[in-house]
């Protein structure tokens, strides 16, 4: 069975946005092991310096890389990354479970992005639109679409 994560900066802050990650939790668990794991959000001051930002990137981009598993398929969600439809990411992640990987792990960095570290050791860069969502949305989102992903892989109903 594909074992699944998310690795993501910070807490959800919100109890309805906990609520709907545990939901997507407990219904991905027919498809895969599924987990999310959290790193700690850097604290930056008010209007900070871009050398600050490079540094408050760069020790969570640490933080993630001490969380990821050997051999997983690092997947990076960042705004340079390509769109996929929800089609294409059941595809990806059966391609992936095909071609032998047991570990596809998501990154979803703090509010100022993704360290270039973190990005170089994705195998895949993942848009999830050109649009701005709320961090905490972005990781409900993610969840929504992976289970998605099991359903269309499944034949399920949920995908219309």
């Amino acid at each position: 069975m594909l074992n699944v994560q998310i690795i993501c900066v910070g807490k959800l802050k919100e109890k309805f946005w906990t609520e709907a990650c545990q939901e997507y939790a407990k219904r991905l668990q027919a498809f895969c092991r599924f987990a999310i794991t959290e790193v700690e959000e850097e604290k930056v001051q008010d209007n900070p310096s871009s050398a600050q930002i490079g540094s408050v990137i760069a020790r969570e981009g640490e933080r993630i890389m001490s969380k990821l598993p050997k051999n997983a398929v690092v997947i990076a969600m960042c705004i340079e990354g390509k769109p996929k439809s929800s089609e294409q990411l059941a595809r990806t992640l059966s391609d992936f479970a095909v071609s032998g990987s047991s570990h596809v792990v998501f990154v979803i960095g703090g509010s100022w992005g993704l360290s270039d570290e973190v990005k170089q050791a994705a195998s895949v860069r993942l848009s999830m639109s050109p649009m701005t969502f709320p961090h905490q949305l972005a990781r409900v989102m993610l969840c929504e679409q992976i289970y998605r992903a099991f359903q269309i892989n499944a034949n399920g109903k949920y995908h219309k």
